[in-house]
């Protein structure tokens, strides 16, 4: 947990404020699913370059209704505008074209492979916006996803900056909170919104047992287990490997 929460918030948004001066950018668009991550990269935002430099953006997908609402809830409390953009019609059509041209055989990889081009168009989306209003995007993802690889590549795993990179997600929470962050969303339990299941029953692990392995390198044996497969596996999303490098055996 972080130890002395103002003196972070006074970093992380000095750091940001630097950023994007230093880039020319006049602003930052944050995509808004209503969840905790975005909503407190969005009041960290908000405090770093004030509200009228920050565009946030929804971007429904045969999404459920409560998330928008969230997403309202966020950009409400913040005063910060909220882009709807319904993105379901120009899935549909991509969905259909590829699935006309290719003969897919195995039902679990076409499956995935749907789930993963939803926060694709998204993140296309938001760099059309960033492009068209000279801004920057930034990214709203944790250190616990991005351990265990949870994390569509080119998808919410691209940004122009991150300013929760680092933190966990009760250190995320911390900070939310400290911003203040409505209860609902701090409460809310993590959902990325494309498959029914919450992270965790997705994961098979808890997202504190993810941030105890990466405090102390170990946890609940099982669990770590899972964890330490999927950072293998998931090694390819968080940092280039050059063609010449040999895989570990």
């Amino acid at each position: 947990m972080i130890k002395d929460i103002n003196r972070e918030i006074e970093e992380i948004t000095k750091w940001i404020k630097t950023y994007v001066e230093q880039t020319n950018a006049e602003g930052v668009v944050i995509g808004n699913s209503g969840g905790k991550d975005c909503a407190t990269v969005i009041a960290l935002a908000c405090k770093a370059l004030g509200k009228e430099n920050v565009v946030t953006v929804a971007m429904p997908c045969n999404s459920i209704s409560s998330d928008i609402e969230d997403a309202r809830l966020v950009s409400n409390t913040f005063k910060v505008p909220l882009l709807e953009i319904d993105l379901t019609d120009t899935y549909t059509t991509l969905e259909k074209q590829i699935t006309k041209a290719l003969n897919i055989k195995e039902e679990w990889r076409e499956k995935e492979a749907k789930i993963n081009t939803k926060p694709r168009l998204r993140m296309t989306t938001l760099y059309y916006i960033a492009q068209s209003l000279n801004y920057l995007v930034i990214g709203t993802g944790n250190k616990c996803e991005a351990v265990v690889g949870y994390t569509t590549k080119w998808g919410d795993n691209a940004h122009d900056f991150n300013p929760i990179a680092e933190f966990t997600v009760e250190e995320v929470l911390q900070i939310g909170k400290a911003l203040g962050v409505p209860d609902k969303i701090i409460q809310k339990a993590p959902n990325d919104g494309l498959g029914g299941l919450t992270d965790e029953e997705k994961l098979g692990v808890t997202y504190k047992q993810i941030a105890e392995y990466i405090e102390t390198g170990k946890t609940e044996t099982v669990a770590m287990e899972i964890i330490q497969r999927k950072e293998k596996m998931s090694m390819h999303k968080r940092k280039p490997i050059p063609f010449y490098q040999r895989l570990e055996k």
